[in-house]
């Protein structure tokens, strides 16, 4: 597929991205992908005017054809698309193959296309087992056979008729939607800590027996001692 570079094909590497050697894939570019349909992005002006022209044919005529038609609802232009303008356009601008080998591959069945054509985001479940996508709160029921533990990645994909399914490791995985997150239930309980009982000194032990300075030296037992040792010595 011949594009230019626009956002919804193909974009350009961010920091990270580069930093761990990511290729960055979009959208669109990822249902190509799965379809084997590989996207060439216009890296020159010529290449650019060449996809500008093929847009331009049908901006220009497309829409002075419709509003001649009088066509003002998709219904009523799909309609004109497939039973008159393509096959008058293809008659017209149309070029012949230069091999009549078909080469087209086994189109998808229902299934294979539902899995391609839908939003694929990745999300990370929180703590409280809720995902949070697009302002929307996501409850993963913690049931089932295929668990999904908090803190892991998933996949929230979205359908254009507004389906929405969460995977884990490619498995559906049961949610419900919710208007806020769960309180955090945390209940009061009492610290009780263990602490061994205090010991109380001997009678004998040094903290009982009283202060030296700050009592008299009658009380501390040591007056005649002090006295003793304080007179002075006889000649």
């Amino acid at each position: 597929m011949y594009t230019d570079w626009k956002n919804v094909y193909v974009r350009e590497p961010n920091a990270k991205e580069l930093l761990h050697g990511i290729n960055p894939v979009t959208q669109f570019g990822r249902m190509c992908e799965r379809l084997g349909i590989q996207i060439i992005a216009a890296s020159s002006p010529q290449a650019k005017g060449r996809v500008e022209r093929n847009h331009g044919t049908h901006q220009d005529r497309l829409v002075k054809k419709l509003r001649r038609q009088k066509i003002q609802s998709c219904e009523a232009a799909n309609e004109y698309l497939e039973g008159e303008y393509l096959e008058e356009h293809n008659q017209r601008f149309a070029q012949a193959a230069a091999s009549a080998v078909d080469y087209h591959r086994r189109a998808p069945c229902r299934r294979e296309m539902e899995d391609v054509f839908r939003l694929e985001s990745e999300r990370v479940i929180g703590n409280d087992w809720v995902v949070r996508y697009q302002n929307r709160l996501l409850q993963v029921q913690k049931v089932g056979r295929h668990y999904a533990p908090a803190r892991s990645k998933v996949m929230v994909c979205e359908w254009e008729d507004g389906r929405m399914e969460i995977r884990y490791r490619g498995q559906v995985v049961a949610w419900q939607e919710i208007l806020e997150r769960p309180g955090r239930a945390v209940e009061k309980a009492k610290l009780v800590l263990w602490l061994p009982a205090p010991k109380r000194p001997r009678a004998d032990h040094p903290w009982r027996k009283p202060f030296l300075y700050g009592r008299s030296r009658q009380e501390a037992g040591l007056g005649t001692l002090l006295a003793e040792d304080s007179a002075p010595a006889s000649p």
